[in-house]
Order: C-alpha cells, then sequence, then structure tokens
C-alpha cells in the first residue's frame, strides 16, 4: 500500500468521526473497512463497522459540534499503523489527546483498531 493510498484511509477515517450524518458516517466506514473489523478503546468495543457507526453517533451526541485531529503522522510498518489524535471541542478547547493503533488487511482495509486516550504516565 503507498503512503498516499495509507493517508486517504485514515483520513476518511477521520471524516468518519466528524461526519454528523449517520448513513453518510456508514458510507465512508464501509468504504475502508473490511469485512469483520473491529474498534475497540477504553469506552467500547465495537465488533463491526455499524457498531462503530452507532459510537461515533453517540459520543458527537454528547459533544457537540467536537471534532477528532490527526496530530501525527502515519508510522506504519507491516500491516500496522499507528497515530495520533486530539478531539477538540466546539469551542476550541481540547477534551483529549490519544493514539490510534490500527491492523490492516490484506488490501489495506481497517481490520482492527484500538485506541487509547491520554499519555503515558512516566515510571
Amino acid at each position: 500500500m503507498t503512503d498516499n493510498a495509507l493517508e486517504t484511509v485514515i483520513d476518511t477515517y477521520f471524516a468518519a468521526w466528524n461526519e454528523t450524518d449517520a448513513a453518510r458516517r456508514a458510507d465512508m466506514l464501509a468504504t475502508i473497512c473490511a469485512g469483520g473489523a473491529t474498534y475497540t478503546d477504553p469506552t467500547v468495543h465495537a465488533a463491526s463497522a455499524a457498531e462503530l457507526v452507532a459510537h461515533i453517533g453517540n459520543v458527537l451526541s454528547r459533544l457537540p459540534g467536537s471534532r477528532v485531529i490527526r496530530t501525527s503522522v502515519l508510522d506504519s510498518h507491516h500491516g500496522m499503523v499507528r497515530f495520533s489524535f486530539r478531539r477538540v471541542l466546539a469551542d476550541g478547547t481540547v477534551r483529549m489527546d490519544g493514539v490510534d493503533f490500527v491492523e490492516l488487511s490484506d488490501d489495506g482495509k481497517l481490520k482492527r483498531i484500538v485506541g487509547f486516550f491520554g499519555p503515558l504516565a512516566a515510571i
């Protein structure tokens, strides 16, 4: 998968997180998620793209006008990708930072997404 193609997939993923219309969000995720794709973060385990569509809708209803933005380059190797993100509230304040780890399918679609919130604590 080329860097440009990977960036398009991840940018579409972010666009889905910011899309308020569930049908458009579902269409976006359908183009970039593999069959059986899962999403897991500290608050939810979505076992399908449809469950992720619903989860994103719940987040957007709790935080109207908020946006998720990518805050790092994409770091990838061997079908794995990581990148950092930030949720910004409607008034511009930062709600949280985090990092996602993504496993890609053989055809370059999102197979498994695992998100973590906040920075790691120092030892």
